[in-house]
This record gives structure tokens, C-alpha cells and sequence, in this order.
């Protein structure tokens, strides 16, 4: 079905969405209930606005205070070169840091990430890729530079999404680094910090102290157990019989499981894979 099928046949619906646009909005005439307040007490993260002319050393200091305590920063720029440079400029500064774009697949993004909650390195550079999904609590900086380009990347609603990535920890900060205050960057802090005044009010109230999301790493990246992936039917190595066939089969479970986001489960099936070939190696 076209879109516009779909929507003339659609049920009564409900939107769901942390970032809803203006044609769900206007579908539902403005009526929407929203989920401000968090369990763990986290708010919004305090935003702040810095000049762009001297955004990089500026930037460059913090990471280096932010790498002090322990924490990690999230740095987004608008382009894959600008990415480049200033993660080869960083790294010459004795900051620890990587960068990570679209010609990066998708299973070495998830060892990135590891990498980085784990704190082999301290400051993550990249584009669009930082917008939404990244469950980060080691986090407490996002920085955004150039937010004043105005366009996709730096649309109110891509800066909100950006911006989130900073509320999964107590100490949670943001800096857009511009000359001017956009329409985009004016209405994006406008609504965080209508969030964050809610959430503060109902902390204050109830006495709820903000708690850094306590996350475990090994509970994110290698919780796909041997018991899991018997779910899937397939015989374990010592049954295997036919190394070709049951690689291919991994391959394409693999291949199955990155193009529905399930990007964990795709790393075992890797794994997995890598431990077939070794035995196909011996067999040689």
C-alpha cells in the first residue's frame, strides 16, 4: 500500500513516538499524553550555548575535564571530514577518541560503543548516527558543533533527539556551539527546558535524588546466551556434519537479525560464525 492508502483504510490509532512531527500532532488535533518524568529521577540535561568561532579548543578542554571524572562525551559534527579531523586533531591533544560514520557496518558500531562504555577511549565522535538509539550512561556531555547550520542535521526536532543522548546520567550536559540562536536551536531548548523545569519541580517535591542509569555492559552486548540461540533450531558445533551448509545458515541469520536492528543477536551469530570457520580451517 501507498502511504495515502494506508491512511484512508487505517484503524482508530494511537502515535507513539518521543519526538512526535507535526502530521502525527495534527492527526491526533493536538491531543497527546506525554511521559516526562523518568523512574530513576534523571532530567533533562542542562543546555548551554557557546560560541562556534572557538568551538574546537573549546570543545577540546571539556572532553579533557569530562575524561577526568570518568566520563564519556558525544561529539557531533556535519560532515564525515570534519569528523576525521577532529578525531586525528584530538588524538594528537592526548584525548582518547574514535569516530564512527556510515561506512562503518553495523556490527563494528556495536564494538565501538562497547569500546567506549568500557573506556578504552573517552570521546565519540560522529554525524547523523548520534541522533537516536544510543543508550549511553557513561555519557554526561553531548556537544554539538556548528548547531547553527540550519538543515536536517540541525532541525529541532534532530537537536532534541541529539540532545537525549545526555539523560541517561545525573551529571548530563550539552553544549550547541553557535554564533546565533536558530528558530530550530530556540524551539529544541525551549522544550527541553520545559521538560527539565517539570522534572526538577516533581523531584523537589516527591525528595527524589537523580540516579545515573546503572547498566551493565556485559548484560548488553553478550547476553545472547548458548540456551538463546537453541531457540533457533540449529545443531551446536559438535553436531555440525556440514561446515559449509551451517556457515551459510549462520550467515544468513547474521544478515537477518542486522537488517531488523537486532544488532546484539547479529554479534553472536558472528561469533558463532568465526568458531565454524576455525573448525572448517582444521578440516582442511
Amino acid at each position: 500500500l501507498k502511504f495515502e492508502e494506508w491512511d484512508k483504510m487505517r484503524p482508530q490509532t494511537i502515535f507513539v513516538s518521543a519526538t512526535p512531527g507535526d502530521w502525527e500532532l495534527k492527526q491526533s488535533k493536538g491531543v497527546f499524553a506525554e511521559q516526562v518524568i523518568r523512574p530513576t529521577g534523571l532530567t533533562d540535561p542542562e543546555c548551554i550555548i557557546r560560541p562556534a568561532i572557538s568551538q574546537i579548543d573549546d570543545l577540546m578542554g571539556e572532553c579533557k575535564k569530562t575524561a577526568a571524572k570518568g566520563e564519556r562525551v558525544l561529539v557531533t559534527t556535519l560532515t564525515k571530514k570534519m569528523a576525521e579531523d577532529l578525531t586525528e586533531y584530538f588524538h594528537d591533544n592526548g584525548i582518547k577518541v574514535r569516530y564512527m560514520h556510515s561506512d562503518i557496518d553495523t556490527l563494528e558500531r556495536i564494538e565501538i560503543i562497547r569500546d567506549l562504555r568500557l573506556g578504552v577511549f573517552d570521546v565519540l565522535v560522529g554525524i547523523n548516527l548520534l541522533r537516536e538509539g544510543l543508550d549511553i550512561p557513561e555519557c554526561s556531555l553531548v556537544a554539538i558543533l556548528d548547531a547553527d547550520k540550519e538543515g536536517f542535521l540541525r532541525s529541532t526536532r534532530s537537536l532534541i533527539q541529539t540532545i537525549g543522548r545526555a539523560a541517561r546520567n545525573a551529571h548530563g550536559r550539552v553544549i550547541l556551539y553557535a554564533d546565533k540562536e536558530t528558530d530550530s536551536i530556540k524551539f529544541a531548548l525551549s522544550e527541553t527546558n520545559r521538560r527539565r523545569e517539570k522534572q526538577i519541580k516533581y523531584n523537589k517535591e516527591h525528595g527524589i535524588t537523580p540516579k545515573t542509569i546503572q547498566k551493565s555492559i556485559s548484560s548488553t552486548l553478550s547476553e545472547m546466551t548458548e540456551t538463546q540461540l537453541d531457540k533457533n533450531a540449529l545443531p551446536t558445533v559438535e553436531e555440525v556434519k556440514n561446515i559449509e551448509k551451517q556457515i551459510k545458515e549462520y550467515t544468513k541469520l547474521m544478515k537477518e537479525a542486522a537488517l531488523n536492528l537486532e544488532f546484539e543477536q547479529a554479534m553472536v551469530y558472528r561469533d558463532k560464525l568465526k568458531e565454524l570457520e576455525a573448525i572448517a580451517l582444521k578440516n582442511l
